[in-house]
């Protein structure tokens, strides 16, 4: 289902959020902290407005983010617990059909990344295969906290800018 931008900017702000709530993993709140700023001219110019949202938010707020998204191939995509969004992006990689050693590998790198970090790994799977994917989470687990951090947010404003040109019509 998509809506068309003309009428994301002129409906109620409950009507905002709730078409855009799921736009960033389980945080509603970036969609309400933008509603108050239409019309926007684009689905460019809403993204960025929502980028900048988060930007703002802090530290906390950032974290709680990051720690909302699944583990990729992880035991919420097993058990059937993720969004609709995320499960699309997961078979979309590929990370629906991993073979036993695949899927324990990304398990180990999961782990070793929240170990690490403190959040799960983050990366816009779209346009991504799992040797790309499990090569990124090798490559990111020697980051320094901080720059993980940035990384995190940056693939989660990807994930973003997908997700709003899959729903929206210009």
């Amino acid at each position: 289902m998509t809506i068309a931008l003309d009428d994301l900017n002129t409906c109620s702000e409950a009507e905002f959020v709730d078409a855009l709530g799921a736009v960033f993993e389980h945080s509603p709140w970036v969609a309400e902290a933008v509603s108050g700023e239409r019309p926007f001219a684009s689905i460019e110019a809403l993204h960025a407005a929502m980028v900048v949202a988060i930007d703002r938010a802090g530290r906390e707020p950032q974290l709680a983010l990051i720690k909302a998204h699944p583990d990729l191939a992880g035991k919420a995509a097993l058990a059937g617990e993720l969004t609709a969004e995320s499960t699309s992006e997961q078979k979309g990689a590929g990370l629906d059909r991993l073979s036993s050693d695949e899927f324990t590998r990304f398990h180990a790198l999961n782990d070793a990344y929240k170990a690490r970090f403190g959040f799960p790994f983050i990366l816009a799977v779209r346009g991504h295969d799992k040797q790309s994917i499990l090569a990124s989470f090798e490559a990111r687990l020697n980051h320094a906290p901080e720059e993980e951090m940035t990384e995190a947010l940056a693939q989660i404003a990807r994930i973003g800018a997908f997700r709003l040109n899959d729903l929206i019509e210009a």
